[in-house]
């Protein structure tokens, strides 16, 4: 353990927050920064609020297909406001339980927008003027912001954010989505539950680009089944008002169409965040994506500078920023640590959920690793029948030579908490016999992992495999 230090952290979101707590946690003299609310997007507008929205909608979904199991109920209303007040009581709750850890840690919290000076002192101007903060590290955990699509101004009026869109003031009767990536398929499948019509605009020619193409082709299923449009290879290029009516112009097939709502929301990704930090001030820029270069310790190339979570590079998710906080507030206190992470999980809040961890087939072969699957559909599941949530699969990638696992894909019920045995698998290198060997409790979705594990050697009992 090295001498206690004074330690700034620019920002208070998954990666900012939880490295202050754990630098507390190893004796370090800790302030955090912060110009807006404490948990950064991810609990204020982004991953909590959007998941209780989605729950909201499921309930609802649920509550209409319930008669098959000969429960019947009048028409299902929706107020919304009630709704966004529950939404917004959670992340109080969260947010506010943040705070509390903070301050009995002894975190002091600063409120206020960051500078860089010098590399070891900051200049805060909030609300009570300026003050310049010295420290001995500076960690910059400043996250992300909604890319702006030219002619899609965020108004959060005509055209939603990701932030307007988790704070509606009604249930729109038509929604165009721009962007058929994770946030706008969430965001599409909840408004289609809560009863808005959809068409979701995506300028490449599937869903989801870059997710296993057998779990998206599930997902895109789903939207067809639940009318929701989906149109490919298709650019938004601009919209007018024409009074209670929207007309979004859109590319197709080198053709311009008019799609009519009456609510947009604009998803085309995130950038890092940096704006006004004074990079320069301190020999620093970010790379042509917008990142600011580190190495395995979450040094930048000025050693008392640290950058962890969105603004530090991909996979820009919050358990993955979380993890660089940890190291970050490990390295600063003197241990022996580096960010060393075989696999980061992704989840999808789509209907049905979809989880993903490791290598794709696509992505093995690019490698040049010759591999063995195996795959075990829901429909096969007692559990998932008695959910009525058949749809989907589990499938786990091997290496065809040691049966190490390399990744899992999953798309149906609840598969967002089942991703994290698959996560544990392919960090401790487990294979795929080692997934088939494990006795898993009856009747549970995890035994669809079993079952897709002993399918990589044709054995799964629950399904037929022909030889």
């Amino acid at each position: 353990m090295s001498t206690k230090k004074r330690v700034i952290i620019i920002g208070a979101g998954p990666a900012g927050y939880v490295c202050a707590i754990r630098l507390a946690q190893l004796g370090q003299s800790v302030t955090v920064v912060e110009r807006s609310e404490l948990g950064g997007t991810c609990l204020n507008v982004g991953c909590i609020p959007s998941k209780a929205l989605i729950a909201a909608g499921c309930l609802v979904e649920k509550i209409g297909k319930a008669d098959a199991m000969g429960i019947t109920t009048d028409d299902v209303n929706i107020d919304v406001d009630k709704l966004v007040s529950w939404k917004a009581a959670i992340v109080s709750r969260l947010t506010g339980g943040i705070g509390t850890l903070l301050s009995k840690n002894g975190v002091k919290v600063v409120r206020g927008s960051a500078k860089f000076k010098t590399a070891n002192s900051i200049e805060v101007t909030g609300e009570d003027g300026t003050q310049v903060l010295e420290a001995d590290d500076v960690v910059i955990a400043t996250g992300s912001t909604p890319i702006e699509l030219p002619g899609f101004k965020f108004d959060e009026a005509d055209v939603w954010s990701s932030t307007g869109a988790l704070a509606p003031d009604r249930i729109p009767a038509h929604i165009v989505v721009i962007g058929g990536g994770y946030i706008g398929l969430e965001l599409g499948c909840m408004y289609r539950k809560l009863g808005s019509e959809v068409t979701v605009l995506e300028a490449t020619d599937g869903a989801l680009p870059g997710q296993d193409r057998d779990c998206v082709k599930v997902i895109e299923r789903s939207l067809k089944k639940s009318k929701a449009k989906l149109y490919t290879n298709t650019f938004a290029r601009g919209y007018e008002r024409d009074g209670d009516v929207l007309k979004v112009r859109i590319e197709r097939a080198g053709k311009e169409e008019i799609v009519e709502c009456d609510q947009i929301i604009s998803t085309v990704g995130r950038r890092p965040y940096s704006a006004g930090l004074g990079l320069d001030a301190i020999g620093l820029s970010v790379n042509e994506r917008g990142f600011l270069e580190i190495n395995g310790r979450m040094q930048t190339k000025v050693p008392n500078v640290y950058a962890v979570g969105d603004v530090a590079g991909q996979p820009m998710l919050a358990h993955k920023g979380s993890k660089e906080g940890l190291v970050a507030a490990a390295v600063i206190a003197g241990q022996a640590e580096e960010y060393d992470a075989k696999c980061v999980p992704a989840v999808i809040f789509t209907s049905p959920e979809m989880a993903s961890v490791g290598l794709t087939e696509a992505q093995a072969a690019e490698q040049g690793i010759e591999v063995k699957s195996g795959s075990f559909p829901f429909a096969a599941s007692g559990r998932a029948m008695s959910l009525m949530e058949t749809d989907g699969f589990v499938k786990v990638v091997a290496d065809a030579k040691t049966d190490e696992v390399l990744g899992v894909h999953m798309v149906g019920p609840e598969v967002t908490e089942l991703i994290a045995e698959a996560a544990l698998a392919i960090e401790l290198g487990a294979t795929a016999e080692d997934l088939a060997r494990t006795i898993h409790a009856h009747p549970t979705l995890p035994e669809a992992m079993m079952e897709a594990a002993e399918a990589v050697h044709g054995a799964a009992v629950h399904i037929f495999q022909a030889k």
